[in-house]
């Protein structure tokens, strides 16, 4: 095989008629697609127009799917759904598509022989030769008797029929737990069709999981390359094709469903070994990234000195004002804050939020071209003649994200205020960034980061907070040196939402954090008192001495410890403007997480302080 991989997607995986899923598909690249019979049964277009349409836009028909409850049946039962298939088979002569996918039954109906199933699935390919068309036989992993790949495989094997062959999908393989080592085993070419979708590893009904909660490839817990390796093994030579459907993509818009299921094909084939002369299309590397070189905050008249006076506290210095915009900069050592009153993103007054983050990257044209690869093209700021050129890419939920050389350039564009530098509180740099997703784009904004920024999923939490359940991915770069906490809550809030509606904050590294926190004391900082339960608590949890409780709750700091015997120590300021705030960070022997027990105890103690900002 000489061509590079074809990508298709199945028209179930996005929302809306079936002209929005065809032009949506085209507009993202796709080659082809995946017909889903209900998708054509509500078509006011014929097979052949269809068809037609679809050529239009460059797709072909790949698969028609699905033929349901066929095999192993009683033999007047097998007469009617011979006579079914027929019917089938000359509308895909309409539609221009040789393959059909059969899945295995789930019928009551159905027999628990493979002997017969095997013989009733080479009279059903018989009749699919006899008009130059396939069958693709796939185990769903909730059938009634034939519920794996293996035993399908064994059934299709038995047939021995030319047009009969294989679909495997890589969802009803690996939720049940199969090792796919065993598929580069298959004949070659009996592999007819291969559908992928990721998921989370989730303990429930499989069938359940299967319709609410499939996932583009690198948005969940399977492991893909490995399943598509073992496929591309036997040999075949057909699309890389999307059969995901969860609650949100049923709703959502297609156009950007179907660029988050592109920019998922493409980092997955980029993921992969070589196999034999197949041809992978590879994307740029992603170079190393050395820091994040400012955050920018939104701000107006109400939320601006609000966020002046917290950082003066946290031991900043306004050094800088941009040359043609209302735009300060605020410094402590590698920490810089940038706050821009031309607001540009919708939000409510008073508030303040995090409009744009600048990544250090060591090739930042190359950081723009895998991005641009991915999909997600970089635009130029818009700037006065002289000013620094930045490009930005655009992140899933509005938040523009600059690339900048390690030599921060951009500083140019900031005439000096002559303000003398605070004493500081000891904050080296930053940390990582939280930064709260809309629902519906969760697990988008996780494969994006992940595979524009080339950064590594951690780990994901989930944990009881105040006011619903809070999901934390924690994503950073190889070196450490960019994190990032994605966070939503899972359920939408009704009209009672005293919590914080997408909280934004910038955690600072400090080297000595009951120093920092002494330093902030005595500059009069506004920092999160914890309540004093928390404390008796962490002494029973941990077994800390009675002087590291004192000193901990002293200074309203955080701990937390990882099963490797990695510390945290971390400490927060009130919610600031609305929706941000600040938080400060020691981690110690080798602590890779984000503390995330400790986040409902930080919301508590936030709520707190908002309806009761004169008391502790």
């Amino acid at each position: 095989m000489t061509a590079p991989l074809r990508r298709s997607i199945a028209t179930v995986c996005l929302s809306g008629t079936l002209d929005d899923k065809l032009t949506a598909a085209a507009a993202a690249g796709f080659d082809g697609i995946e017909l889903f019979e209900n998708d054509l049964v509500v078509a006011p277009w014929s097979p052949s127009e269809i068809r037609t349409r679809c050529a239009g836009l460059g797709l072909s028909i790949d698969l028609y799917q699905p033929f349901r409850d066929f095999e192993a049946v009683p033999a007047d039962r097998l007469r009617a759904n011979l006579a079914r298939a027929e019917r089938k088979f000359a509308v895909m002569a309409e539609l221009g598509t040789s393959t059909v996918l059969v899945c295995s039954s789930v019928s009551p109906e159905a027999i628990d022989d493979d002997d017969l199933a095997a013989e009733q699935l080479s009279l059903l390919a018989d009749r699919a030769a006899a008009h130059g068309m396939r069958i693709a036989y796939e185990a769903l992993a909730w059938g009634r008797h034939v519920s794996t790949w293996d035993r399908s495989w064994r059934i299709v094997e038995r047939a021995g029929h030319p047009a009969l062959g294989l679909c495997l999908d890589s969802f009803h393989v690996l939720s049940r737990d199969a090792d796919p080592a065993g598929i580069a085993g298959i004949t070659p070419g009996k592999v007819f069709f291969l559908q992928l979708a990721d998921a989370p590893k989730l303990h429930m009904d499989v069938l359940q999981w299967s319709r609410h909660h499939r996932l583009f490839p690198g948005q969940g817990a399977f492991d893909l390359p490995r399943f598509v390796g073992s496929v591309l093994t036997t040999g075949y030579d057909g699309p890389l094709s999307l059969e995901v459907f969860n609650d949100v993509f049923r709703q959502s818009d297609p156009a950007r469903t179907a660029v988050d299921a592109m920019r998922s094909l493409t980092a997955l084939e980029d993921r992969l070994d070589p196999v034999r002369e197949v041809p992978l299309r590879r994307l740029p590397a992603a170079p190393a990234l050395t820091r994040h070189a400012f955050t920018e905050f939104t701000v107006d008249g109400n939320s601006g000195p609000e966020l002046r006076e917290a950082l003066r506290g946290l031991g900043f210095t306004h050094t800088g004002q941009h040359r043609t915009k209302p735009v300060e900069l605020w410094e402590q050592q590698a920490c810089r804050i940038v706050l821009n009153s031309a607001v540009t993103r919708a939000q409510a007054p008073g508030a303040a939020a995090i409009s744009a983050l600048a990544i250090s990257s060591s090739d930042p044209l190359s950081s723009l071209r895998r991005a641009a690869a991915l999909l997600a093209p970089a635009s130029p700021n818009v700037r006065e003649p002289g000013e620094t050129e930045l490009a930005a890419i655009t992140a899933p939920d509005g938040t523009s994200i600059f690339v900048t050389r390690p030599d921060d350039a951009w500083r140019s564009d900031f005439l000096p205020t002559g303000e003398t530098p605070a004493p500081g509180a000891g904050l080296t740099g930053v940390d990582h960034l939280g930064l709260a997703q809309p629902f519906d784009h969760f697990d988008e904004a996780g494969l994006f980061y992940q595979s524009v920024l080339g950064l590594d999923h951690l780990a994901t939490e989930e944990y009881a907070a105040p006011f619903g359940l809070t999901r934390s991915r924690a994503l950073a770069d190889p070196g450490r040196t960019v994190r990032l906490a994605l966070t939503v809550s899972l359920l939408r809030r009704g009209d009672w939402a005293p919590a914080v509606a997408d909280p934004q904050h910038v955690a600072f590294a400090t080297t000595d954090l009951v120093a920092s926190a002494e330093a902030l004391t005595r500059s009069g900082a506004i920092l999160l008192p914890v309540p004093d339960n928390y404390y008796a608590d962490l002494a029973a949890r941990f077994g800390l001495s009675d002087g590291t409780v004192t000193a901990l709750h002293r200074h309203g700091i955080l701990y937390d410890r990882d099963e490797d015997g990695g510390e945290l120590l971390h400490l927060y300021t009130p919610v600031l403007g609305g929706r941000v705030f600040f938080e400060l960070v020691e981690r110690r022997h080798g602590y890779d997480r984000f503390g995330e027990p400790n986040a409902p105890v930080r919301m508590a103690a936030q709520r707190h302080r908002r309806l009761h900002p004169a008391t502790p």
